[in-house]
């Protein structure tokens, strides 16, 4: 659980690097912070589609950009630090701009496995030193 708010704590925090766990648990956080705010939101009559929202709703929308805009740095860094764990530069973020296969090509960098030992752009985050296969697989 504390890997799901690690990147809070490493608010701005670009260098070194960041496991897959640490990426995708607070990339379930978001998710499930996005899931409650629409359910919220279509619960108080302010969904899509309605054309209007009342007080409570503009008020939860608020707050929605408020966290939005909270995470938008931690975001970024996670994504510079998961890259800089697969031995790549954090301007392959840039491959996104491309419509379709840019995103594919990040989920797919996201999803590869870290270098073991220490890279270029820091220690191993799971502190396994290279050839301790036996640290590996316990």
């Amino acid at each position: 659980m504390s890997l799901m708010f690690q990147p809070l704590k490493k608010y701005a925090d670009f260098a070194g690097r960041a496991r897959r766990s640490e990426y995708w648990l607070f990339t379930l956080f978001i998710v499930l912070v996005e899931i409650v705010y629409f359910i919220l939101l279509g619960a108080l009559g302010g969904g899509m589609g309605t054309g209007q929202m009342n007080g409570l709703g503009m008020g939860l929308t608020g707050l929605y950009l408020l966290f939005v805009l909270g995470i938008l740095i931690p975001s970024i860094a996670v994504s510079f630090r998961r890259l800089h764990d697969t031995d790549r530069s954090a301007w392959w973020l840039l491959i996104a701009f491309l419509p379709f296969i840019g995103g594919l090509v990040l989920l797919v960098f996201t999803l590869l496995p870290g270098t073991n030992g220490p890279n270029k752009f820091g220690p191993d985050p799971k502190g396994v030193a290279t050839g301790d296969a036996a640290a590996v697989f316990s």
